[in-house]
């Protein structure tokens, strides 16, 4: 079984390694600052990703801070309206989407940002999640206004639709653009669903799994625990995909919440052991920011690895998110952009800053005995409790099952659009979603987990080029559902007659 697995691995690896090499180099291509400081280099998908992030927030004068409060009104359920179009509340909504973001970026990807960058890392995290909470805002309200709302009730949004839909409005030329846009965001969507949202999140689930079983000599050591690992989290998967977006909902509502506060909980604990520790760290996260000490070149870097991970865990600009939240039931494209705003804060400015502190205040970060990733994020909980990794490995587990749910449904709508509405389609990608499951946690195939994120982050190309294009609607919609707000003419559905 061992020759067998490593056969397919390095098939698999060897078909993709020249066209994952070719992609990955393109799509993360960096520019040497060497005139700043030699050795830093400035990766041009994160500058494509943040600029939006601080273009939309100047353009909607800090919509996302003005919104808060009436984002988490909405996401109580205080203007349901169980009349409204749509699948989903916006509570199950926004459940979803953060399944979809919340994962092991969170525990490895702050972890490599603080060890490369050091603690100030986090400060400029924290800021790269506040600007692109605005691009998700954004991206929803667009999700939400050209969406496709079927007789039967079912619903389809996302990139897809407002690109071809939303760009044909403004003009036929730009329709034609459209088009091309929202079949290359599809094509995009389908490679990083299958890898990215699917194989990675199995593979590392696996990964740490039998990390804490004892390795390759315990339980999960055999040659065929990782497909036996797979099937079951395979069929995990495939009973809630199978009912679509509301099943999805159903279970993402109930298990985001836990997860979230079972792995803050977590982070807490670490945190109240080493509390006479707290002071020190906060401020070594924000003096090490601005540090002179680290000369330009020095903030630059450390600037880097802050916006760089926050982009890459919380996926504004990507367009990911404004798939599942165009299901929600609202005639107000608005209020979802409204929730939306919520997702980025909780996915980067919760949970990625507790890891960030926990991992800063423990001062695991500095150890170079370990590669900078989830072995630090653990020996920072092992430091507390022995067995604190069994709990890292289960928040691992769970991110992972939830994100893969998510991108599930995002591959499906993707699928959708280029082949049509139909069963067939739909139970074809399911089945094939779930086979990858079992594919992913059963083999290494590191060339086509570098080529899925690569596909993943191709997806904010045609994404934030029709932001642009769709600004000043976004801002209507924006502006004239605030104004109504503000009027009183939108109210609380207890205060309807």
């Amino acid at each position: 079984m061992d020759v067998l697995a490593a056969t397919f691995d390095e098939r698999v690896d060897s078909f993709f390694a020249p066209v994952s090499e070719v992609i990955t180099a393109i799509v993360f291509f960096a520019v040497p600052l060497d005139f700043i400081d030699e050795g830093v280099e400035l990766p041009l998908i994160v500058v494509w990703l943040v600029v939006a992030g601080f273009f939309f927030t100047i353009y909607l004068r800090g919509f996302q801070f003005r919104a808060f409060k009436h984002a988490i009104a909405l996401t109580r359920g205080d203007y349901n309206d169980p009349k409204d179009a749509g699948e989903v509340t916006h509570f199950q909504a926004l459940a979803t989407a953060v399944s979809g973001t919340v994962g092991l970026g969170n525990i490895a990807g702050v972890a490599v940002a603080i060890s490369l960058g050091g603690p100030g890392a986090t400060l400029w995290m924290i800021v790269a999640g506040l600007v692109g909470m605005c691009t998700k805002g954004v991206e929803c309200t667009l999700g939400v206004k050209y969406r496709n709302v079927y007789a039967d009730g079912r619903v389809s949004g996302g990139p897809m639709y407002y690109l071809t839909k939303g760009l044909k409005e403004r003009s036929p030329r730009l329709g034609t653009l459209g088009k091309v846009l929202a079949v290359l965001f599809c094509i995009f969507t389908l490679g990083g669903a299958v890898g990215g949202g699917n194989m990675f999140q199995a593979n590392q689930a696996f990964s740490q799994a039998q990390s804490v079983t004892g390795g390759e000599d315990g339980p999960l050591g055999g040659g065929a625990a990782g497909a036996v690992f797979g099937l079951v989290m395979a069929v995990l998967v495939g009973a809630v995909i199978i009912g679509g977006i509301r099943s999805i909902a159903r279970v993402t509502d109930k298990l985001v919440p836990f997860m979230a506060v079972f792995y803050v909980i977590a982070c807490l604990t670490v945190l109240f052991a080493n509390v006479s520790a707290i002071p020190d760290a906060l401020w070594a996260i924000v003096s090490q920011a601005f540090s002179p000490e680290a000369g330009y070149g020095g903030i630059v870097g450390v600037l880097i690895q802050g916006f760089r991970r926050a982009a890459f865990s919380n996926e504004a600009g990507l367009g990911s998110a404004a798939i599942a939240h165009s299901a929600v039931k609202t005639n107000e494209p608005a209020t979802e952009g409204h929730v939306a705003v919520l997702e980025p804060f909780i996915d980067t400015v919760v949970i990625c800053t507790m890891t960030a502190l926990a991992i800063v205040i423990t001062g695991t970060y500095a150890d170079e005995s370990s590669a900078p990733g989830v072995q630090t994020t653990s020996a920072a909980f092992e430091s507390v409790v022995g067995w604190f990794p069994i709990v890292l490995a289960v928040a691992v587990v769970l991110f992972a099952y939830s994100t893969m749910l998510a991108w599930s449904y995002y591959g499906l709508k993707a699928a959708t659009y280029l082949f049509g509405e139909s069963m067939l389609v739909d139970r074809t990608w399911k089945l094939i979603f779930c086979l990858f499951v079992v594919i992913g946690a059963s083999s290494t195939l590191d060339a086509v987990i570098g080529f899925s994120d690569s596909m993943i982050f191709l997806m904010s190309l045609p994404n934030i080029i029709g932001l642009y294009i769709l600004a000043r609607v976004v801002k209507r919609e924006i502006y004239g559902y605030r104004e109504r707000l503000d009027s009183g003419e939108i109210v609380p559905a207890q205060q309807r007659s």
